[in-house]
């Protein structure tokens, strides 16, 4: 799974003073960290620390927009839009603090406190994006616009500014403005709700197997996983969860068909059960919300509000995106599934492939098509040695080193901390990695920061990246041994994770992947391409028992089947994007059946069997828990943008350090400092086409 986590809630936030209250001796949030490099101090955090601190710090950030309101001189782009901009630091690292472990280390007490501080967050935002008299200077500034001399970067930061505020209501008339305020802290706490059933049913369910003949057709590897995850739960046998690095190879190598059965509806129906963690009120309401909201600015939908900030610009733009790319796929999506049914009658399978048949089969056709068995590779890919190949690849393109740091605090024993440096010798950030899962950590993979990079009075702020993922854990007879899959999974979030950490901003609200939604994912799907190519496989990739460098014939396996259900892979990831577009471009509030509405959506491109008591709304976290709300097209579009750029690496070698430059230079460094596309032009020297993703994939 690749996804880069974003939290609703923090949409909301600007960032705003430190604060200097007298709790700062007893609250380490409220005082110097005295760490390395300032870095948070985890080890000395409480809970009874997040609510002072952040009612301390939402004090002391008011009077620091006062003092940009009562400034007596006129309105400057220093003084109103950069004073704005560099803002509330505390705030800022305790709110980041709290929603990234909220994320990564939560539990209900960690739930209690977010609940309890999102209300006064969003209140907070809203006293800010809604007054008239800070609006006032900043339409002042933008109105001078035109005569002011600004950098390309100053000009972006005015125009968001100016922007921002328009969209967060400023423009509203008093009756309006208190309407908006309702709606999105409403819309912060319905996000917060959403995300913790989802998190609570994944911990809720449990497959305990007891008989050893149900392990049949299982790796030993997920064999040994199962039995340590009995012995943690103080149960007898095996014990398989919902979290992927289980759910997934279970999938696919179980011969139980009844237990494979149970696990797909289990996972399938999270949230959809009609418990206390149903979340189908929950959509229906958000999506209701988010269009009242979108009506109340003057937007006919609310997937029309969002992609004014998109480089696709509009609704009509990411639906045709959509359809090319269904009329390319869809076909051969089809082919694909009538070639595993067929090869599954040969095997003596007699009914039609449901999809908890589906991997299991699309497996053994693959191994035999290509003799590829994924967990042939596995010893090829341990942890440690992926780690390593992963930083010579940052150290071959852009000369960065990496050196850990035990002394640097972390929130859990499993995260491992690093300083990173460039090839001149300067500090380039902090990077946390935290690889395996765990009760209080949400499933899937994303980057996050702790601190961003910015430039203020001649220093250069290095920003405090993570990178989190649920990897295959270690278990009393084997080291962590990667999938492909989860290798790939991790150069994908590195690549975010250097698009924090090589940013060369002077604002912090334009920096690293502060950028738009849908570009956001081409520094990270393009370090994926490397994950198939030998040169660099070659560097790392050694057989963890024996030391033996992975063979060509190995390689050549994962080049050969790269395209295996190329059609059906890409027509779910347009399910996907079509279900989000479906939500956010309703025009009146919803009222009817989730279930019913998802399946009209999905229905022309469905390939495989409806399961009844399943859906995929409810469990989708990146538009109704996290930031992608018309925006999951993304991934499709930065897939285009990833493979168009990558082509110049396949061109000039995949190492050149002159084509690793200009991306850093052009893409790496810039952030949202100016509009995406004129930084792609300067770095392709052209605007993307569709043609490199097609023939990459095989669907032309």
């Amino acid at each position: 799974m690749k996804m880069r986590k974003i939290f609703y809630v923090m949409s909301f936030l600007l960032a705003f003073v430190a604060c200097k209250s007298g709790n700062e001796v007893s609250n380490p949030l409220l005082s110097e960290f005295n760490t390395p490099f300032n870095t948070p101090p985890f080890n000395k955090i409480k809970y009874e620390h997040y609510m002072p601190a952040i009612d301390s710090s939402i004090s002391e950030a008011k009077k620091e927009v006062e003092s940009i309101i009562n400034n007596p001189e006129k309105p400057t782009f220093e003084n109103t839009i950069v004073a704005l901009d560099r803002s509330g630091k505390r705030l800022n690292v305790v709110t980041n603090i709290l929603f990234n472990l909220n994320s990564a280390e939560t539990d209900t007490t960690i739930q209690r406190i977010v609940r309890e501080a999102s209300p006064k967050l969003t209140d907070y935002s809203n006293d800010i994006n809604l007054n008239p008299d800070l609006f006032a200077r900043v339409k002042k500034v933008w109105e001078m616009h035109d005569s002011l001399t600004l950098t390309p970067e100053q000009k972006t930061l005015l125009e968001k500014t100016y922007k921002d505020f328009e969209r967060n209501g400023a423009n509203l008339s008093e009756a309006d403005k208190e309407k908006y305020r309702e709606i999105s802290k409403e819309l912060a706490d319905l996000s917060l709700q959403y995300e913790e059933h989802l998190l609570a049913e994944t911990n809720a369910y449990t497959l305990n197997i007891t008989k050893e003949e149900d392990l049949k057709g299982l790796p030993e590897s997920l064999r040994d996983a199962a039995a340590q995850a009995a012995k943690e739960k103080g149960v007898d046998g095996w014990v398989i969860t919902l979290d992927y690095p289980m759910y997934a190879p279970f999938m696919k190598y179980a011969e139980n068909r009844e237990l494979r059965k149970q696990l797909y509806i289990a996972r399938g129906s999270r949230c959809f059960k009609g418990n206390q963690n149903d979340n189908q009120e929950i959509v229906k309401r958000i999506t209701s919300l988010r269009l009242e909201l979108a009506n109340l600015l003057g937007y006919p939908d609310y997937a029309t509000f969002i992609l004014e900030n998109r480089m696709a610009e509009n609704p009509e733009k990411v639906n045709k995106l959509l359809t090319d790319l269904t009329e390319a796929s869809l076909p051969a999506a089809k082919k694909e599934v009538a070639e595993v049914q067929e090869y599954a009658n040969q095997l003596g399978f007699n009914e039609e492939i449901q999809p908890w048949d589906f991997s299991f089969y699309s497996e053994k056709l693959k191994n035999s098509k290509y003799n590829y068995d994924e967990e042939e590779l596995k010893p090829y890919f341990k942890l440690d040695n992926v780690i390593n190949g992963v930083f010579l690849l940052a150290n071959k393109l852009y000369d960065l080193k990496f050196m850990p740091n035990a002394d640097i605090p972390v929130y859990n024993s499993d995260v491992k901390a690093y300083e990173v440096y460039d090839g001149s010798g300067k500090l380039m950030a902090i990077l946390y990695l935290d690889f395996f899962p765990r009760s209080g950590k949400s499933g899937g993979a994303w980057m996050t920061s702790f601190r961003p990079q910015y430039k203020e009075n001649g220093v250069d702020v290095r920003p405090f990246v993570s990178i989190v993922t649920n990897f295959t854990k270690p278990t009393d007879k084997q080291p962590s041994l990667l999938t492909h899959d989860e290798v790939t999974t991790f150069l994908h979030e590195f690549g975010h994770a250097l698009h924090g950490m090589l940013s060369e901003c002077t604002y912090a609200s334009l920096s690293g992947t502060s950028v738009y939604r849908d570009f956001v994912e081409l520094p990270s799907q393009i370090m994926e391409n490397w994950a198939l190519e030998k040169d660099y496989l070659d560097l790392f990739a050694v057989n963890y028992k024996t030391g033996e460098k992975i063979p060509q014939e190995l390689v050549q396996k994962i080049i050969d089947s790269r395209n295996f259900l190329a059609g059906y892979n890409s027509i779910r990831q347009i399910g996907y994007g079509k279900i989000d577009m479906a939500w956010h471009t309703i025009r009146k509030p919803f009222t009817g059946s989730v279930d019913k509405f998802e399946k009209s959506i999905i229905d022309p491109i469905q390939v495989l069997p409806n399961v009844k008591g399943t859906n995929f709304s409810v469990a989708f976290d990146h538009i109704f828990g996290g930031g992608y709300a018309a925006g999951y097209y993304g991934y499709k579009w930065a897939e285009v943008l990833d493979a168009d750029a990558f082509e110049m690496f396949k061109e000039k070698g995949i190492f050149n350090k002159e084509v690793a430059a200009s991306f850093r230079k052009n893409i790496l460094s810039k952030g949202g400092s100016e509009h995406p596309m004129v930084l792609y032009k300067r770095f392709r020297g052209q605007e993307p086409t569709v043609d490199a993703l097609l023939k990459r994939s095989g669907l032309k």
